[in-house]
């Protein structure tokens, strides 16, 4: 039964309720068939483990399966997505399609998909230096006293918009279904390599969301902020912005590479994600 030379990481996140239940059983199961490593912080440990590994296998949900892309932003290690609640985006596996598909994934039948990634980096102001990578998307928001703020966006040396409003989401494809989508935004097929710009409550209706290639930088000027305006990777990460402030995103030099459930693709993840199709009137196309 088992597949020679193959490490996991295995990153629990022990918060998602069944989690704690199912890690001892789950653990041993995949060690008939590899080498096991548990970690239980995906920045600090992930690291360290990275280059001993060939897969990461994430037990939780979307949101820890972002912390561990990012934690792994500079590795080629690909990410199996097991989602311990409801049906994710990016953790597309249940525990029973994890025990039908590991062998396969381990002996190279199955091929993980190829998302691209951010690589953000804020310069000009003296009280701090930031860089992230990110998976989902980048967000400037508002924040304290919650007045209008005023960013000038550039593709290149370009200037493509100049955003009055409460922020702006920058998301990848990938994070097309998530507070972009929620602000207005289109959704992107996760293959694509493009960026989708989202103006948050713009204080112009003519001000609409952009879709834009990823082949130049996308640079964001705080021309006029509030003291509380934070710069927000993947709803997860953040830090403070400055007046002055330019913040610049880059295509990440490597894609996350994350396994997709092979019975089901990313229009069937919608249709149940967000009851497309499901009203009491849905009638089925027949063939002509």
């Amino acid at each position: 039964m088992a597949i020679v030379s193959k490490r996991i990481i295995i990153l629990a996140n022990l918060d998602k309720p069944g989690v704690q239940q199912e890690l001892e059983a789950l653990r041993e199961w995949i060690a008939q068939r590899a080498e096991v490593m548990l970690v239980q912080s995906a920045r600090e440990e992930l690291s360290r483990c990275a280059a001993q590994a060939d897969l990461c296998l994430v037990l939780g949900g979307d949101g820890t399966l972002l912390s561990a892309a990012r934690a792994l932003a500079d590795t080629d290690i690909p990410l199996l997505g097991v989602n311990m609640g409801k049906l994710g985006f990016l953790a597309e596996f249940d525990l029973d399609a994890l025990r039908t598909y590991l062998d396969d994934i381990l002996a190279g039948r199955l091929a993980p998909a190829r998302r691209i990634m951010l690589q953000v980096c804020v310069s000009n102001c003296e009280r701090h230096g930031f860089c992230s990578a990110a998976a989902n998307d980048v967000v400037i928001s508002a924040g304290q006293p919650f007045r209008m703020i005023e960013l000038d966006v550039f593709q290149g040396d370009t200037q493509i918009a100049q955003y009055f409003g409460d922020g702006l989401i920058v998301a990848t494809p990938t994070g097309s279904t998530g507070y972009n989508m929620s602000a207005g935004g289109p959704i992107l097929e996760p293959s694509l390599d493009a960026l989708i710009l989202t103006p948050i409550a713009p204080h112009s209706l003519a001000m609409r969301p952009l879709v834009v290639d990823t082949h130049s930088p996308i640079c964001i000027d705080a021309v006029r902020i509030n003291p509380g305006t934070a710069l927000i990777i993947d709803g997860q990460v953040s830090t403070h912005l400055c007046e002055g402030d330019r913040v610049e995103i880059v295509r990440h030099a490597r894609p996350a590479r994350i396994f997709s459930h092979p019975q089901r693709d990313f229009f069937d993840t919608l249709t149940t994600k967000l009851q497309w199709g499901r009203g009491p009137h849905t009638t089925s196309r027949q063939p002509h």
